[in-house]
């Protein structure tokens, strides 16, 4: 019988861990909005900022015991939007060393992984956030962040390094993105099977 966190009183549905998640869904429009207005620099500061929200949320909830079924299902949406959005309008940006081919696979893996755990979770199985999949954020946010920081400087005015950092990252986002979505497909095979 998988372990079930109780649901709070409806008071504190909208808690701390909540009230984060949702200022991170209003912060990554902004992100989309400065995107393509070309704010790069600005959009990279309220991507930072908003990514680390996530982090924060997370540690929270657990921290104080404010774990929600809202919040079990919005953290992963707004991850997605925020994630998903940024690398579809990065590859749509000449320069910004992410192709659109990229974003579709990241936009496919967070589909594919969307409808696994829903199938999971409605059976009663867990299908939590592993360690795959937490450095596969880890590395998409960083290559988001990278990315930013070469339009803002120009793609052809920046230093090699940052070119090859970027290089180096996106890769890493991308492979990390499908190792981590292999992953949950055979865990996934593993609970369809038993």
């Amino acid at each position: 019988m998988p372990e079930t966190t109780p649901e709070p009183p409806a008071g504190k549905v909208f808690n701390v861990p909540n009230q984060l998640t949702a200022a991170r869904f209003v912060l990554s429009i902004l992100v989309f909005g400065l995107i393509v207005w070309e704010y790069y620099l600005a959009a990279l500061v309220v991507f930072v900022v908003a990514a680390s929200t996530d982090w924060i949320d997370g540690y929270w909830a657990r921290r104080f015991n404010q774990v929600t079924k809202l919040g079990r299902m919005f953290d992963p949406f707004v991850d997605k939007i925020i994630i998903c959005g940024t690398f579809i309008l990065l590859g749509a940006a000449p320069g910004s060393g992410i192709a659109a081919w990229m974003a579709v696979v990241v936009v496919g893996r967070e589909l594919l992984v969307t409808a696994l755990r829903s199938l999971i979770e409605e059976s009663g199985g867990d299908f939590s956030a592993n360690m795959a999949g937490k450095l596969k954020m880890v590395f998409q946010c960083a290559a988001v962040v990278v990315s930013l920081w070469v339009l803002h400087a120009g793609s052809a005015a920046a230093p090699t390094w940052l070119t090859w950092t970027l290089v180096g990252l996106v890769w890493l986002a991308v492979l990390s993105t499908i190792q981590s979505g292999l992953g949950y497909v055979w865990a996934s095979a593993k609970v369809f099977r038993e």
